[in-house]
């Protein structure tokens, strides 16, 4: 008596919901992260180095190149990922 169903949602918008939090999430994270990175190593270094805030402002700098790069990276896949899901429906 096993069937094997798909279960349906009650909403067919939920699948594109669920798709914006994780795209959210993963974004937030992908900016969040490597700009607290670069404020704790470039605070540490100019305390060391008595530069204040030249080494922050580097770090930061390099911390929005990666960032931009990783966020084009990223919307490329979610781009693929939302016309897979676009073709399901």
């Amino acid at each position: 008596m096993s069937e094997n169903r798909e279960l349906k949602p009650k909403n067919p918008m939920s699948r594109y919901y669920i798709f914006a939090l994780k795209i959210i999430g993963d974004f937030g994270a992908t900016i969040a992260i490597p700009v607290v990175i670069a404020a704790i190593v470039g605070q540490k270094l100019d305390e060391k180095w008595h530069t204040r805030p030249m080494m922050l402002m580097v770090f930061m700098s390099i911390s929005a190149i990666i960032t931009a790069i990783l966020i084009y990276k990223k919307a490329k896949v979610y781009g693929k990922e939302f016309q897979d899901l676009d073709k399901k429906q």
